[in-house]
């Protein structure tokens, strides 16, 4: 199973990025969802930072963007949904 990080718009890119690294390293591919612009800008940012993590450990790594609708407290939202794998 794909383990999937949520993203906000607090998180930290550098403590997300040791997670990312983590399970990528660990499972092989991760799955990151955020909602929102501030979101997704701390999510690329930390996906920027786990591939200088793992480039050394010869992985270079990839990102898919989707759509994804999801339920937030009753509510239908629009998330986006990044798959990080290697390439």
């Amino acid at each position: 199973m794909v383990e999937t990080l949520k993203v906000s718009s607090t998180s930290k890119p550098s403590a997300v990025a040791g997670a990312l690294a983590g399970v990528i390293k660990e499972k092989g591919r991760a799955e990151m969802q955020v909602i929102g612009a501030g979101a997704l800008n701390q999510a690329i940012k930390a996906i920027a930072i786990a591939r200088g993590f793992l480039v050394p450990s010869g992985i270079d790594l990839v990102c898919i963007p989707s759509f994804a609708d999801i339920s937030v407290d009753g509510q239908e939202k629009t998330a986006i949904r990044l798959v990080v794998q290697p390439r």
